[in-house]
């Protein structure tokens, strides 16, 4: 049996998460998991609350009978070995589905989530044709129609996190080449922008439009996701992507620090209220 820690890493506490998720989705409950593994339904659930490290050979098993397949239990497995080494998370990347994946596992997880986008729509507000088209333009390095297909039918069940019953709170701040660079043609970017009005109406939703007008801003060196988590173990953590992959932080003095841009940001942007004519006025010219 795993000797229990004062605190998870947390690679543990999502991937704990996760493997709750799949058992569920397995329709097993716990004490048919522990049979599979010959534990107590203890010994699951504290693999699941990250009580305990994430023994391999067990992980395996679990996998293998909640029927997830090869190299999906494959990238499970590697996260698990690097989660179980302290601190792997502050310089953690991988190429898809392995950073993509913990982006998934930490956005669902998270009770507050802080977005700078200089370049696309955020993937949470993208409608199908707008998702569709920035796939298309090959900006995930995947370009067959079956790939792209698979990435839009992934990125809008993502988004049924902003209204499930504890959804998070999602506070956006976009620069206004967001919104000037065409995707998929005029009748995609207006359905795109009656999309984003629409978000607005929730009230969970945050929405911010920086304009070329108000000039620079300290985040312009590139997008980046602030998550805040309502599970004590779990600390703030920022998560930003390159060309083939993605670093998560959360080292006090980089959180604090893209903390502190956001903050500025949202300050400079326009508000959440003439955020909405600023998408009015832009659906008019389209």
């Amino acid at each position: 049996m795993s000797e229990p820690r004062s605190a998870p890493t947390v690679g543990q506490v999502v991937l704990g998460r996760r493997l709750l998720d799949l058992r569920e989705r397995a329709g097993l409950k716990r004490e048919e998991a522990a049979r599979i593994l010959r534990v107590a339904p203890a010994t699951v659930r504290r693999m699941e609350m990250a009580e305990v490290g994430l023994k391999i050979p067990y992980l395996q098993l679990l996998l293998k009978a909640y029927g997830v397949g090869d190299q999906e239990a494959e990238d499970f497995v590697q996260l698990a070995e690097d989660a179980n080494r302290p601190g792997w998370w502050q310089r953690f990347h991988d190429v898809l589905p392995g950073w993509f994946s913990m982006h998934v596992s930490l956005e669902g997880a998270a009770a507050l989530i802080r977005e700078y986008e200089p370049h696309f729509v955020p993937g949470l507000l993208q409608t199908e044709d707008y998702a569709r088209g920035v796939l298309r333009s090959g900006a995930i390095g995947q370009t067959s129609p079956d790939d792209i297909e698979r990435h839009v039918a992934l990125r809008m069940e993502r988004q049924g996190l902003l209204t499930r019953q504890d959804a998070p709170r999602l506070w956006v701040v976009m620069d206004e080449t967001v919104l000037r660079r065409p995707v998929g043609g005029p009748e995609v970017m207006r359905a795109q922008i009656d999309k984003l009005l629409e978000a607005t109406k929730l009230p969970n939703v945050t929405l911010q439009v920086a304009p070329f007008a108000n000039g620079p801003h300290p985040g312009t060196y590139g997008p980046f996701v602030l998550f805040r988590f309502a599970v004590p173990e779990l600390p703030d953590m920022v998560y930003s992507e390159y060309l083939t992959g993605a670093i998560y932080l959360d080292a006090r003095v980089e959180v604090a620090t893209h903390l502190e841009v956001m903050d500025r940001m949202a300050a400079q942007a326009a508000t959440a209220h003439r955020t909405k004519e600023i998408l009015r006025d832009l659906r008019k010219e389209l």
